[in-house]
């Protein structure tokens, strides 16, 4: 049994496909099974899917820019005359030589050379969509899917005769952490609420300046644990070593990136979690049943944040502050009064486990597995 995943590179795409991996594992025990990833080049996914025993295979991936600078507009040209049909010419021979029985694509742009050769060679196509406002990668392989798996109830533009509704896949990993590990790793002192801060992998910089603004004030109330990016994490490191001091320092815990061991301990002994609004980290939080103050990220191409953030807090389960009304005075207000309130907070942790959907990966790896097998 051959399955090749195929996505955009970044970590939104790759951790799912990670969670769907080991849910097949745990389903299907067959010697013939294996897996394969398709995809741009992307060292940091990369690391994560070989740890995992998937072959990975590099193509090259082109994407269109809407907007109309000069610029953007030759690199359309570059993409749309070279970059594409070669990625698709790549991916054909791999896809060929390989022969896998089923493609599952994540979505992105870096998907599109390997679902359109796929559809060529007539092998069965699965799509998994993340947000509810599908790219434009997305939208233009959906016609290839036999079946689209989306993440929130209402998606828009698919054909709901596609979709199937199971969230987005989470490693169930994450949700198995200890407040106990959680306080040696991170050397917590304890006696104050635990706010988490992931930052992400864009526009972190702009949340952790807001977040040393205030950070005297935020740790005489808060004990901080704050996933601030490895380019920025030296930096903030100093700053923050600059505006705060005595007592305080204890309370603070800024980490440049939070491995998997290290973030599900983080969720377990998390109070409130502060974040951008990427599909992953909605439902990875809402899994681990915490309220959240959610951030989305202004850039995001079609505002799918921002759709994803609002379509979440409509549960009660998170507050969404748009970037350019999280000011540092009015963030620390907000969480003076939501702690002030505990049954609020109760309320909130509640919402999230009523949205949350922690078996997305098994659904789909059920669905893999008895499509492949039957």
């Amino acid at each position: 049994m051959k399955i090749l995943f195929t996505g955009g590179g970044t970590g939104g795409h790759v951790l799912p496909i990670i969670g769907i991996v080991r849910e097949i594992r745990r389903i299907y025990s067959g010697k013939d099974l294996h897996f394969f990833y398709l995809g741009p080049k992307d060292e940091f996914g990369e690391i994560f899917l070989t740890h995992e025993g998937i072959e990975v295979k590099r193509v090259l991936a082109g994407k269109i820019r809407r907007y109309t600078a000069w610029e953007s507009i030759s690199k359309n040209l570059v993409d749309c005359l070279i970059k594409i049909p070669v990625g698709i010419f790549q991916a054909f021979f791999y896809i060929f030589i390989l022969a896998p029985d089923l493609i599952f694509s994540k979505g992105g742009f870096g998907s599109l050379p390997g679902v359109v050769s796929g559809w060529l060679l007539r092998i069965p196509i699965f799509l998994h969509e993340s947000d509810i406002s599908p790219g434009l990668a997305n939208r233009f392989l959906s016609r290839f899917a036999l079946t689209i798996f989306v993440s929130f109830p209402k998606t828009e533009w698919f054909p709901p005769s596609k979709m199937i509704l199971v969230g987005n896949p989470i490693r169930r990993e994450i949700l198995e952490g200890s407040r106990e590990k959680a306080k040696e790793l991170f050397k917590l002192s304890g006696g104050k609420p635990l706010i988490l801060i992931l930052g992400g992998s864009q526009g972190a910089q702009r949340i952790n300046d807001k977040i040393l603004e205030i950070l005297p004030e935020l740790l005489k109330d808060f004990e901080i644990l704050h996933q601030c990016g490895e380019k920025n994490f030296k930096e903030v490191r100093a700053e923050a070593k600059v505006v705060i001091g005595g007592d305080l320092e204890k309370y603070y815990h800024p980490v440049p990136f939070l491995k998997e061991e290290e973030l599900r301990e983080a969720y377990c002994v998390a109070n409130l979690i502060l974040s951008r609004a990427g599909s992953g980290s909605i439902f990875e939080i809402a899994a681990a049943g915490l309220p959240s103050i959610l951030i989305p990220l202004p850039e995001a191409a079609q505002n799918h944040q921002v759709k994803n953030a609002y379509a979440y807090a409509q549960s009660g389960a998170s507050i969404v502050m748009e970037e350019a009304n999280f000011t540092p005075r009015f963030f620390l207000e907000k969480l003076k009064d939501l702690f002030s309130h505990p049954d609020e907070l109760e309320k909130m942790a509640n919402r999230a486990k009523e949205f949350a959907k922690p078996q997305a990966a098994k659904i789909i790896a059920d669905y893999i597995v008895s499509y492949l097998t039957k």
